[in-house]
């Protein structure tokens, strides 16, 4: 191996940098040679082509080797190959420009090769320090790797108990991007990493799946029960039962807010049906109810008209006349329709009055014409006329015995029943 000297080298590189067609010539028969310190040498020829393409061509390729030449001498310069791979190198060349059959300064090329191996000693410590280099910029790069995954993987692990469904679940889209874009670590590391990050999204997506299961459930149930009750509306909407059918419209508007929430698409579609069963049903009520208004005021100007008519029959002095006009006018104020309630009940209180009096009057022409009564009106006159009698036969025969006080108390017990009889005969008188 040749000491390495540097004006050797700067000889080789300008014989590189010259003309390297200098070297040859072709010969008549189109052979191309190369001239050397021993003499020419033939490397060969190209058939079918003129004496300067041929020429140019074996030119190419010494250019070419001599280009490798230069950029191994470089690549070694930069510490950019290992020394045993350098060495290599250096010995492949060696054979190549040994072998090689092209045209140019041949002996410049070869001491540019051995010029090389001097340069791998040489620039050992650039290579170690470049190695170095590398190394440290490797274990720094390999530290802001593990870094940045440990923050994705404790975000993740964060957010595995969240209850934001969409927005965490989001999130863990975008840190499945992150790390799929994060370069990787050794298999090992990468794996415990990944083994904490795919746990943690895993736990929350089962979360997130039983949660989602279970509000299924649930909606299916609330669709169910709204289902029933919009059937019902549905079949009440054209009801003209009003009282009963609104209070039943009110039990199926508490159930509706009972049955809880559904899915919210459905919820809208579902009210939508339920509400048009109800306001069909409530605008049809409404409007029978003002025309009904109309009516009943015209019906309460009847019943005040009529209430006058029939308090007019007061006082009685004729029963049975009477009584037959108000039968007419109570049939008549019972033909009249509706009316409001507030209104009529001061109206129904007068008639009622009214009815309560000839109700009375005929219990006392009832009460002056019952046979069974004035029977026994006639037997209690009857009666106490009899005890009178005794009682002044007792009083005059005592007052013949000489007793006087049990005359005395006699006539007392007469004089009583004097008193008795007097009220029995006007009850008597008042039979007919």
């Amino acid at each position: 191996m040749s000491e390495f000297n540097p004006t050797h080298q700067a000889s080789a590189a300008s014989a590189l940098i010259g003309d390297p067609s200098a070297f040859g010539r072709v010969g008549e028969d189109g052979t191309v040679y190369v001239r050397t310190p021993s003499g020419e040498k033939a490397v060969g020829s190209y058939p079918g082509k003129s004496a300067e393409e041929a020429l140019s061509y074996f030119v190419r390729k010494f250019e070419a080797l001599a280009s490798e030449v230069a950029l191994l001498a470089a690549r070694i310069k930069s510490g950019a190959l290992v020394p045993s791979d350098a060495y290599a190198a250096v010995k492949k060349l060696r054979e190549q420009v040994k072998e090689l059959n092209g045209v140019g300064d041949l002996e410049a090329l070869s001491v540019s090769v051995e010029q090389i191996e001097p340069l791998i000693e040489g620039h050992r410590e650039a290579y170690e320090a470049k190695k170095a280099a590398e190394t440290a910029a490797k274990a720094a790069r390999r530290e802001q790797i593990i870094i940045e995954k440990e923050k994705i993987v404790a975000e993740a692990e964060s957010l595995a108990l969240s209850e934001s469904w969409k927005t965490t679940g989001d999130r863990l889209k975008t840190l499945l991007d992150e790390w799929k874009s994060a370069p990787r670590l050794d298999k090992k590391e990468d794996a415990e990493l990944w083994k904490r990050f795919s746990s943690s999204r895993n736990k929350f997506d089962k979360r997130r799946r039983t949660h989602f299961a279970e509000m299924e459930s649930v909606q299916k149930t609330v669709t169910d029960a709204k289902k029933a009750i919009i059937e019902e509306a549905e079949k009440l909407a054209t009801s003209t039962e009003w009282v009963p059918t609104a209070k039943r419209f009110k039990s199926l508007m508490d159930a509706w807010k009972a049955a809880g929430r559904g899915r919210p698409s459905d919820d809208a579609k579902m009210w939508a049906r339920f509400k048009a069963a109800q306001d069909q049903f409530f605008t049809a009520k409404n409007a029978d109810l003002e025309k009904r208004d109309v009516t009943m005021a015209a019906n309460l100007i009847k019943r005040e008209e009529l209430a006058v008519e029939i308090e007019a029959l007061l006082p009685i002095t004729d029963l049975n006349n009477q009584k037959k006009a108000l039968r007419e006018l109570l049939n008549m104020w019972a033909k009249v329709g509706m009316t409001h309630r507030d209104k009529r009940a001061a109206l129904d209180a007068r008639v009622n009055a009214v009815e309560t009096a000839f109700k009375e009057a005929e219990a006392e022409v009832w009460r002056k014409t019952d046979p069974a009564a004035k029977a026994r009106a006639q037997e209690v006159v009857a009666q106490l006329n009899d005890s009178i009698a005794n009682y002044e036969k007792i009083a005059a025969k005592s007052e013949a015995a000489g007793n006087a006080k049990k005359a005395t108390e006699a006539r007392e017990s007469a004089s009583a029943r004097r008193v008795w009889l007097e009220e029995a005969e006007k009850s008597l008188a008042e039979f007919s």
